[in-house]
């Protein structure tokens, strides 16, 4: 049914304050679950009040919690959390193999960040011990990780074709590290895989990274392209790691800007009806033929208007120029295929504004996923409706399924021709269309433009994230308020005697519980929902880069003499 939708009023400081407050509460709820039933496991099952270790055994909960402890205030759950980072035994896992990219986000970015506003030298040590336990997952021809490492045996284990997040996303880590430590070996690891990355040919997939990539050669494996599941990060660190080192690596800024033209052009949709703007996965057959779509969309894919807000932000995008870019002749390398077909496209824009515009109206399309549903959470795949349908190919002689969804830019460039008035295409205000599963065969379902594909909730950040960098880039309230409604419903759907519980479906309220409560729970959605109500940010966007777990790293520059060790 549809449902009338009023934005709530904006609230004056003291009532915000008190928001936050009420996150803390929800924080120390779950972390006190955590102490009391799972501690020094991994992680707490919040039904059964038990424990389970599923990420080597080390206590990841702990390790994942450090930074939000401290940007809270909480020192008393700090020094206990610490004593579980001095026992860890990172020479055993209880879990094997020890898979190196949760590893990397979760435990050396929690230990890393909590050195910022710590500076508590045991941390580092740790953070050694860590990382010189994972050293062998590089041994390979491309620098690229392998998949995980029986940190008992050494034995590295994962196929020589990687997925690109698990390979891709350890940049920002390491290089903090090795500023940090002064140590070569942190650097080349990082840089190995930027010089990777950024050699790669990707004539296929006009200049973005595909999902699958041959550890041996360094080059890509497939043609597959996704913000989402296996790939998310990677995007995100090319921006943040350019972000983090002042401004100072170009190779970084030339892949993001390749990579959001591509997304931009070719991985944006709208919806048939409520023209709701969506990112999928797409494949190229060949550099010649429209991609073929998907159509899924994830809430993994939720962080990206975050991503295209803080690119907007922070970076000159219409005067590149600035920063040393021609980026017709960047795009134009034999090594990017179509990509400056794409670049044409996209000069007759505002790029910065076009950029926001793509973060509005996703964004807003991710906060719709949670007011559809009966619990005001958002599920965790979905299928957009695509108006395509099947045409007869006299060439094979066959009917086959014409995929004629609607593309985002083709859509603004109509727009554009016919005097551009009103919002743009997919940005406009749109009220939540709430039904029940009883509905689900009914026309009114179809309203919604999509199905539920998952509809599980697993107390994921990623929606929540953007939120945060849109009202912090913006100052418009009715992103924090949408943060707040988020808040109330996880309070009233997800809260246990002992934590917070992942849903088994956002299609009914009460909402079916699992017994799962992930440390990204405590490391990324209370802290982002926390930071979100504060009034004066304490890790404000012009000096501090989040890793794809939500661990404050802060912007700095390299000195000459690192430059000249780092370069030997």
């Amino acid at each position: 049914m549809y449902r009338r939708y009023t934005l709530p009023q904006d609230a004056p400081p003291h009532v915000w304050a008190n928001r936050a407050t009420q996150v803390k509460q929800a924080f120390l709820h779950a972390y006190h679950g955590y102490e009391a039933y799972a501690a020094p496991f991994d992680e707490l099952r919040p039904l059964s009040n038990s424990k389970i270790n599923n990420f080597n055994g080390w206590g990841v909960t702990a390790f994942d919690s450090l930074d939000t402890m401290l940007l809270m205030g909480l020192q008393d759950e700090y020094s206990r959390a610490l004593d579980i980072v001095r026992q860890a035994n990172f020479t055993h896992s209880e879990t094997v193999p020890v898979p190196y990219f949760e590893t990397i986000i979760r435990y050396l970015g929690g230990l890393l960040s909590a050195y910022t506003f710590s500076k508590d030298s045991t941390l580092i040590k740790r953070a050694e011990d860590l990382v010189t336990k994972l050293e062998p997952v590089f041994n390979t021809q491309s620098g690229m990780p392998y998949f995980g490492i029986d940190p008992s045996s050494n034995k590295t284990y994962g196929p020589n074709i990687g997925i690109l997040a698990e390979v891709a996303s350890l940049q920002l880590e390491y290089y903090y590290l090795a500023k940090l430590t002064g140590k070569k070996r942190h650097f080349k690891h990082a840089d190995n895989v930027m010089h990777a990355l950024s050699s790669a040919n990707l004539t296929s997939t006009g200049g973005m990274f595909p999902v699958r990539w041959n550890l041996t050669s360094g080059e890509p494996f497939d043609t597959r392209l996704s913000v989402g599941a296996q790939a998310d990060s990677a995007h995100e660190y090319l921006l943040k790691h350019y972000l983090m080192t002042a401004k100072g690596d170009k190779k970084s800024l030339e892949m993001y800007i390749r990579a959001t033209t591509h997304i931009i052009t070719d991985l944006l949709y709208l919806s048939p009806t409520r023209h709701l703007l969506y990112v999928t996965d797409t494949t190229h057959p060949t550099n010649e033929s429209r991609a073929s779509a998907s159509h899924l969309f994830e809430h993994l894919s939720c962080f990206l208007p975050g991503l295209f807000a803080l690119g907007a932000h922070s970076l000159p995008l219409d005067d590149l120029y600035l920063l040393g870019i021609d980026f017709r002749s960047l795009v134009g390398h034999k090594l990017y295929g179509f990509a400056g077909m794409n670049h044409e496209r996209l000069s007759e824009w505002n790029l910065k504004q076009l950029h926001m515009w793509a973060a509005e109206g996703l964004a807003q399309t991710c906060w719709l996923t949670y007011a559809d549903q009966p619990s005001g959470l958002g599920p965790d795949e979905m299928i957009m409706f695509n108006p395509g349908k099947r045409a007869w190919d006299s060439k094979s002689s066959q009917w086959v399924y014409k995929d004629n969804a609607y593309l985002w830019l083709e859509a603004l460039e109509k727009w554009k021709r016919t005097g551009g008035r009103g919002p743009p295409p997919g940005v406009g205000a749109k009220s939540p269309i709430a039904y029940y599963p009883s509905d689900r065969s009914s026309q009114r379902a179809k309203r919604r433009d999509y199905l539920i594909r998952k509809s599980g909730y697993l107390l994921r950040p990623e929606t929540v994230e953007s939120l945060y960098i849109l009202w912090r880039v913006t100052g418009n309230y009715k992103w924090r308020v949408r943060g707040w409604e988020i808040f109330k419903a996880l309070k009233r759907e997800t809260m246990t005697t002992s934590g917070f519980a992942s849903l088994e479906s956002v299609e009914m309220t009460p909402a079916p519980k699992a017994d799962s409560m992930p440390s990204y729970f405590m490391a990324e959605t209370l802290k982002y929902l926390y930071l979100m109500f504060l009034n004066e940010d304490p890790v404000p966007l012009d000096k501090f880069v989040f890793n794809t777990e939500a661990h404050p790293f802060p912007i700095f520059k390299w000195t000459e003499e690192e430059r000249e060790l780092f370069s030997e």
